[in-house]
């Protein structure tokens, strides 16, 4: 099965890595021609994935065209708020190709749609099922060949069979692959995790101890379950690897890009200025702009959501927005106030 991973940040290079490993004809394309140069001689991504080699099998290609040509699966690994213009590349490149599946490697809601991230390739790839990758997975640990699990959503109404293909080609003994038809409630879950790692970020910073996180992820998930059965997804969806398990995997992984924002945030850094001078994208900055917006359109209680918003866009205090939250009424904990 022919794989054509779009996009050679750490998370892109690691999963093209992977499916060379795995024995599966795979072409990395970066987004930049000196990139492609670089990575194409190295043989290894020195600035994302540094001290791990390239399969040999492993191609690298900037002509998107030659890369997408027979291609079954195309993987797009770009931020989402990319998404959009990366899958309008491969449509003007696609050719005569039709891919089995498109899937999205990207966590996060596009701002001004909040669409996500299958509904964003389905709107501009009409004719090709589109799906989403997701679970906890930090790239370096996959690039070294570390066991994970992941789970792959994708349109009820493709085949079983041609799913359940593709989910053995993705799979080796160090990468298991789950299947689930839940794609709202398993790209809700991947883009709420890191605005929830913010979160957990900012208790770190403000040194909270062990049982204000414990708390916040407890309370983080039921939250979770319930914005996403609001928006249409399958509550159980929540309890597993796309949910629960990337939930908990980004909030205390040392490599997390969103707790280490939320750190620093909560250090008392101005989230201004570690914006204007990062190199890597934060998902959860812009993927809680746009949830808030859902919430408030749809009138969804989203309280934690909420003071990070206001955190990260009304140069609200991180403490005063624990305070917020410590002090809003008291209610019973029950199924019905999750």
């Amino acid at each position: 099965m022919k794989f054509t991973v779009i996009g050679a940040g750490a998370w892109g290079t690691a999963f093209a890595i992977h499916l060379a490993r795995a024995g599966q004809p795979v072409a990395l394309v970066p987004r930049r021609a000196e990139q492609a140069q670089a990575l194409a001689s190295g043989r290894e991504n020195a600035e994302y994935l540094p001290g791990i080699p390239f399969p040999p099998s492993l191609q690298v290609r900037h002509d998107l065209a030659a890369a997408l040509a027979g291609v079954d699966v195309v993987l797009l690994a770009c931020p989402s708020q990319a998404l959009r213009e990366t899958s309008m590349r491969v449509r003007e490149n696609l050719g005569a190709s039709r891919p089995a599946l498109v899937v999205s490697l990207a966590k996060g809601l596009e701002l001004g749609t909040h669409q996500r991230p299958s509904q964003v390739i389905a709107s501009v790839l009409a004719q090709l099922p589109a799906g989403s990758l997701t679970g906890p997975t930090n790239a370096a640990e996959v690039a070294r060949g570390l066991p994970a699990a992941m789970v792959l959503a994708a349109p009820a109404e493709m085949a079983a069979d041609e799913l359940q293909g593709i989910q053995a080609a993705l799979s080796t003994a160090t990468l298991r692959v789950y299947t689930s038809d839940d794609l709202a409630g398993v790209e809700f879950g991947g883009s709420l995790k890191n605005i929830y790692a913010i979160a957990a970020g900012c208790c770190d910073g403000l040194k909270l101890g062990d049982n204000s996180r414990a708390a916040l992820l407890t309370r983080a998930l039921a939250e979770m379950v319930r914005v996403g059965v609001a928006l249409g997804a399958r509550p159980e969806t929540f309890y597993g690897l796309s949910g629960f398990g990337d939930l908990v995997a980004t909030c205390h992984g040392a490599w997390s890009r969103n707790r280490e924002f939320g750190f620093e945030v909560g250090s008392g850094k101005s989230v201004a200025a570690l914006m204007a001078h990062r190199k890597t994208v934060v998902e959860g900055y812009k993927t809680a702009q746009s949830f808030h917006g859902l919430c408030v359109e749809r009138k969804i209680d989203a309280p934690i959501l909420r003071e990070v918003h206001a955190i990260l866009y009304e140069n609200k205090a991180p403490a005063s927005a624990l305070n917020a939250l410590m002090t809003r009424s008291l209610k019973r904990e029950s199924a019905a106030n999750r």
